[in-house]
């Protein structure tokens, strides 16, 4: 099972829809797939067994503009309608191989929805029709039919930004596709780019930061951690609030910088000496941190989940919690996707556990094949969202973690879903978009 985990892990970064609606108006046509009660590794808290979870009322939000929504990553709870249903599919290129993989998600704003494939082509898909506007090749002619893996994706300003895997950041015009600048940082990049104040922030694979000006490129700042010889496939963004960075390296190691200058306001280490196993060996924070009212809240495939002060660096709690995924947050409660199949959800005040729901982690559960990665979770109106290696879309209940139904999507999804203006969009690996509404 460990060796299936590591292979698993390192290749990812290493009909109308009744389904997302309440538990009382479920009525799913064919077979009953039960969540596997697994060893749980976390147990709610018993003092909160009763305690009643209240959500902030959803909220509409016009675009995902750059990886984990916005630029601090906090979306909170987004609106969707009740009875959503397919809306269009489309292909944006070349989807998923055994040499390479789609691992950063979509985003949309300005009408479109932007996709990166795996050998670099950048799209532009109309949000209302799936129409494709523009399609541009960004891997150099030497190597564009090489095995790489891509970097990611962001929209501001009417820009698009991209980062490679060839070590380049480019601009483009958002909607025409133009390039309007390129630069070539040296080192290969497999995480999406942050925008924020006129700045592109970018990390590397060998765990440098770097600030662009996000009109011509130039290097205004640059920073770096300890360089890791192994880190899973893909990697994390940076999280910008008011004049703080917050970058996630694969080391484990957790920076805040200042936004004009990349002074070094602290660090932390998210690294546990307690598991010794070869899956927990790789420190990185491979899922999004999140700036939320004066607090960072980020994991690490190590084991450690923590809130932490923004402005002084010192943890508020931490938690024996291991994730290649991200934590969401939303009033006051966070939920998270654990390395062991469970999604939980804990208080943003102290981090104790609320409830802990354990999910199928084979397709046969028999002979424990086939291993599920899950992706997510993503809350828009009363529901969370979860997708699967497997090719499923999962919808639960932010309040118990009872399931509430399930899609079956093209193929299997490495990424979670996105939101904008009320509709769902699920990136699956066989480069195909799917739009709900």
């Amino acid at each position: 099972m460990v060796r299936n985990l590591v292979f698993a892990i390192s290749l990812l970064s290493l009909a109308g829809c009744d389904m997302f609606i309440t538990e009382d108006e479920i009525h799913l046509p064919g077979k009953r797939i039960s969540v596997l009660l697994n060893s749980r590794t976390i147990d709610a808290d018993p003092e909160l067994a009763e305690t009643r979870i209240l959500l902030p009322a959803p909220s509409p939000n016009t675009e995902w503009p750059q990886s984990g929504g916005y630029p601090n990553h906090a979306m909170h709870h987004m609106s969707i309608s009740d009875n959503i249903a397919p809306l269009w599919k489309a292909s944006f290129g070349s989807g998923a191989t055994d040499e390479t993989r789609l691992v950063s998600e979509p985003v949309a704003s300005n009408g479109m929805v932007y996709t990166i494939d795996s050998r670099s082509y950048v799209s532009a898909i109309n949000a209302e029709n799936g129409k494709q506007v523009w399609s541009v090749a960004l891997a150099p002619e030497s190597e564009e039919d090489d095995g790489h893996i891509s970097g990611g994706i962001a929209y501001y300003r009417n820009h698009v930004y991209v980062t490679t895997g060839f070590g380049d950041v480019v601009s483009l015009n958002a909607e025409s596709g133009a390039e309007i600048w390129r630069e070539y940082i040296h080192s290969p990049m497999r995480s999406a780019p942050t925008v924020r104040s006129g700045r592109v922030f970018v990390l590397t694979i060998d765990n440098r930061i770097l600030a662009l000006n996000f009109e011509n490129g130039e290097l205004l700042w640059e920073s770096e951690s300890v360089s890791q010889s192994t880190n899973l496939l893909g990697g994390a963004s940076p999280a910008v609030d008011g004049s703080v960075v917050v970058v996630p390296y694969s080391s484990g190691e957790l920076v805040a910088h200042d936004l004009e200058t990349g002074r070094m306001l602290w660090s932390d280490s998210l690294t546990s000496v307690r598991r010794t196993d070869s899956v927990a060996s790789l420190a990185h924070i491979h899922g999004n941190p999140i700036i939320d009212r004066g607090r960072v809240l980020a994991v690490s495939n190590a084991g450690i989940m923590a809130s932490i002060d923004i402005k002084t660096g010192a943890r508020i709690w931490d938690r024996e919690i291991a994730s290649i995924g991200g934590p969401w947050i939303a009033g006051d409660y966070i939920y998270m996707l654990t390395n062991d199949a469970e999604i939980i959800c804990l208080s943003r005040d102290n981090g104790r556990v609320y409830w802990v729901r354990s999910l199928p982690q084979f397709e046969d559960p028999e002979d424990k094949e086939d291993l599920i990665i899950w992706n997510g979770p993503v809350l828009a109106s009363d529901r969370l969202l979860i997708t699967g290696s497997h090719g499923e879309a999962w919808a639960l209940s932010p309040y118990t973690g009872d399931v509430l139904g399930s899609i079956e999507l093209p193929d299997g999804v490495s990424v979670p879903p996105i939101i904008a203006n009320g509709s769902v969009y699920f990136m699956a690996d066989n480069a195909t978009i799917v739009a709900y509404k």
